[in-house]
């Protein structure tokens, strides 16, 4: 009696199985090519999620698919658990972070072993261990010796209410993704990482990451944002103080009618001081901190400025120009401060309409006139020169070369390259990160902890809350200490690091995570490194991607590791995405919550189906991995994840895809539990051009192994590669293994082989299913132990054609021959079978038949 498919018994078990053996420890094995697969380590929000078993199950595959194609393969798992999540809980729970966080990861690692991941767990990383953060302290200290690390002060936003500094990303329409209250800006000091160093080498090496998406490459190229210009400085009026501005058209210059200050520029509230509009100016400075910086480089944002009062001098023109504060105009890009050409510049152009600033044209269309007194918008592009001096009637490339010279010669500005990108500020006025290793002594001044004294532990006995900053400030024992080098009374730097510090270089952890005489063990880290595939989400293409190339080059200049680049392939998988149900009373509802006429069971109102879009908590169209596992195990919801759509495109969720996958395995283990007892008998493989009963069925399974193979290995089209196995299993149902005697051994090899195959091949997909059915066929050992299978391209190639040969009008055997074969070849194959001669001895042949391409008719004498 057929047992059926028994998921939970099956999955347990071997989950338990894998566990005990230790199946997927990693060791350096240097006679074998090693691959080093990970996937971007989970925050430890208390759950996972459908896109953790995307992503997570993505990697799983090509793990199992390569140690199968003998591939010693580093897949390994640990957490992202420092940061603000956690006190939030903690603020929320009334608990620690740290007990929120180790609970969180307890259950989350009982979930992922319930996937059935192929993780080596033996080399667990969680980020806030200090046996881990002990080392991210470590590389602050030698990147500080090195010049890497420096403290200034600068302006940042701020969240009044939970006293801390915001990154840009959490900072969602001007208010705090923490509380939601208003975010200002700043002047803080804090520390920086001078990622700057290395913007070049970040820029020219992209070009080197053939494995790279092209998209993520070119938002990291806008990131860096190199430019090629020139600094030019215009003195101003009445005062020893100069404006710098960089710019990369300095063809313009002639048409530069006014200069716009950041409002966060240093001169912003002193060029306006004792002037008529020095409360105007500071009235508009302090508007400006409470706006959103990214949301004013838009191009689309009104525009707005004031006046300072003060003047500078063009220095090409000489003239008299008025220095204006505009929130179109970014500290953090150039220099702060622009010089204004409202021909040739839009931005500069809807400004100087907006407030009746002077417009002269210094660059034209070749060929086409302009009147800057009729201009509806800036001319941005190339041209020819203008009302520019001696430089009139020049192009405009030619002119910014003759101009740079200029401005060098004269001692007024020179060529120049900048960046947009900026150094990395890791302050962070909270609790739950990685204390800075840092003590300020009244009479050393800025003290490095010593080596020998690290790692910095982070005090567990705090009492976190919203308000009053960090409460690293209110433990006396660890806010005060002895200075290192002088003994006197010295006190402990009271911000942690930027969480991005710690997923910056956990990846080289992962090689050797034990090592106590550094970060890493140098041989084992040089062994496994780079990463050969890192699968992750495109949300993180720029800065933990970006900072995560910083610190590997770094660190190899550290002498530490011997690669330049960490990730040699990147793979960013999409969202998974469901429809929202939304009610006009009670809003966006769970599906539970809808009854099967669609309307709502709280209020009986017409439910609104909405689109198709990322799963949200808030949005309720969240399916929940448990509910999942449940109903259908872990193979199916691994299944349908990578059938739905390839891994680089969003996954749409149906219900009805989750169960066509469950059928799919239920259909496999009919496959295999329908002909058990004949499957376990040993079979003897039989050569294919030997084989008759079998051959296309034999073939189809080539063809499988030959389209999967090639799926998985070049372009991760998991969803064709299990297409390929439901069609490979269709075949196998239509096949009939009964038939005449004296072809049972080639249908049972047949089928044994097609099996087999498809067990394989299945297995990095549906890997409980996959062992315990191998098992039960009494197959020997693991089954990712096994070999990946293999094809032969002839019998995948090979055009043929079925040829039925009849002994007096009766059907006595069946050849395949080539599709090109002639009467005569067929007619010299019917007669040499050693199935048709039993039937022709001691009969004489009177004729021989030929249909071509179809069969063969030997009429014999009779005896």
């Amino acid at each position: 009696m057929a047992r059926g498919y028994d998921f939970k018994t099956i999955e347990a078990k071997w989950q338990r199985v894998w566990e005990e053996s230790g199946a997927f420890a990693a060791t350096e094995e240097s006679g074998k090519r090693k691959f080093y697969l990970l996937e971007m380590f989970p925050y430890p929000s208390g759950r996972i999620h459908m896109g953790h078993v995307r992503n997570y199950a993505i990697g799983d595959v090509l793990a199992r698919f390569l140690r199968m194609r003998g591939y010693n393969v580093l897949h390994p798992m640990g957490w992202d658990s420092f940061g603000l999540p956690a006190e939030n809980a903690a603020i929320e729970h009334r608990t620690h972070p740290a007990k929120w966080t180790r609970d969180n990861i307890a259950y989350m690692r009982t979930q992922l072993k319930w996937m059935g991941f192929s993780y080596d767990w033996q080399r667990e990383i969680t980020c806030s261990d200090p046996g881990y953060y002990r080392w991210g302290q470590w590389l602050f200290l030698k990147l500080y010796e090195k010049g890497l690390v420096y403290k200034k002060s600068s302006t940042v936003n701020w969240c009044e209410s939970c006293q801390t500094v915001l990154a840009n990303e959490q900072v969602e329409g001007g208010l705090c993704w923490r509380d939601g209250t208003s975010v200002v800006q700043k002047e803080l000091p804090g520390w920086f990482f001078r990622i700057t160093a290395y913007a070049e080498e970040l820029l020219s090496s992209l070009d080197e990451l053939h494995g790279w998406p092209e998209p993520v490459k070119v938002m990291q190229r806008n990131w860096i944002g190199k430019s090629v210009g020139a600094e030019v400085r215009f003195s101003l009026v009445e005062r020893e103080e100069a404006l710098t501005i960089f710019t990369t058209r300095q063809d313009t210059l002639f048409g530069a009618t006014f200069m716009v200050l950041a409002p966060e520029h240093p001169l912003a509230l002193s060029l306006s001081k004792g002037t008529p509009q020095e409360q105007q100016v500071r009235a508009f400075v302090d508007r400006m901190k409470l706006e959103d910086r990214t949301q004013r480089a838009v191009a689309d944002t009104k525009k707005e400025g004031v006046f300072t009062g003060a003047y500078a001098i063009n220095p090409l023109t000489h003239e008299r120009i008025p220095v204006w504060i505009g929130n179109f105009v970014l500290l953090e890009y150039g220099t702060g401060a622009i010089m204004a050409v409202p021909s040739n510049d839009q931005r500069d152009f809807e400004f100087a309409k907006q407030y009746g600033l002077p417009i002269r044209l210094a660059v034209r269309p070749i060929d086409i006139d302009l009147d800057e007194t009729t201009m509806q918008q800036a001319h941005e592009g190339q041209g020819v020169l203008v009302n520019s001096g001696p430089f009139t009637g020049l192009g405009s490339e030619q002119a910014r070369e003759a101009i740079a010279d200029f401005l060098e010669r004269e001692g007024i500005g020179k060529r120049t390259v900048n960046y947009r990108i900026r150094d990395w500020g890791i302050s962070r006025q909270r609790y739950w990160g990685n204390p800075i290793p840092i003590i300020y002594c009244h009479g050393c001044g800025v003290v490095p902890v010593p080596y020998q004294e690290l790692p910095v532990i982070l005090p567990q006995d705090v009492e976190v809350t919203m308000k009053g900053g960090s409460p690293l400030q209110k433990v006396a024992t660890f806010a005060h200490v002895a200075c290192p080098r002088c003994g006197g009374p010295a006190r402990r730097e009271m911000d942690t690091m930027d969480t991005f510090v710690d997923s910056s270089w956990y990846f080289l952890r992962f090689t050797s995570p034990e090592a106590e005489d550094g970060p890493v063990t140098p041989a084992r880290v040089n062994y496994w490194m780079p990463v050969d595939q890192y699968i992750g989400g495109i949300e993180h293409a720029v800065l933990h991607l970006l900072y995560a190339r910083f610190f590997t080059k770094a660190v190899r200049d550290l002498g530490l590791i011997a690669v330049d680049e960490p990730f040699r392939r990147l793979l960013t998988q999409g969202m998974v995405c469901k429809e929202t149900y939304k009610c006009p009373e009670h809003g966006f509802r769970l599906p539970e919550e809808v009854d099967t006429d669609r309307a709502c069971k709280a209020c009986g109102r017409p439910i609104e189906i909405g689109r198709i879009e990322k799963m949200s908590k808030s949005k309720k169209n969240v399916i929940d991995p448990e509910d999942l596992l449940a109903r259908y195990g872990a193979d199916t919801a691994r299944l349908f994840c990578l059938f739905a759509a390839p891994p680089e495109r969003d996954l749409e969720w149906s219900d009805q895809g989750v169960e066509g996958s469950f059928r799919f395995l239920s259909k496999i283990v009919r496959l295999v539990e329908d002909q058990e007892a004949l499957l376990k008998q040993p079979s003897t493989p039989i050569p294919f051009p030997r084989l008759v009963a079998g051959r296309a069925l034999y073939r189809k399974a080539q063809q499988t192994v030959k389209r999967v193979t090639e799926d998985i290995e070049e372009e991760f089209h998991f969803n064709t590669a299990i297409s390929a196995l439901m069609e490979l299993a269709n075949e196998m149902g239509r096949f009939e293994l009964v038939g005449p005697a004296d072809e049972a051994d080639e249908r049972r090899f047949a089928y044994s082989y097609a099996v087999e195959t498809l067990l394989l091949l299945l297995s990095p997909f549906a890997p409980h299913l996959c062992e315990e059915l191998w098992e039960r066929l009494g197959r020997n050992g693991s089954i990712f132990r096994a070999t990946w299978p293999t094809y032969d391209p002839s019998v995948i190639t090979a055009e043929e054609i079925v040829m039925v040969i009849q002994v007096d009008g009766k059907v006595r055997s069946r050849l395949f021959l080539p599709a090109g074969a002639d009467d005569s070849a067929m007619r010299e194959a019917a007669l040499a079978d050693e199935r048709v001669k039993v039937w022709l001895e001691d009969r004489p042949i009177k004729k021989v038949v030929v249909v071509p391409k179809k069969l063969v008719n030997i009429v014999t004498g009779g005896v």
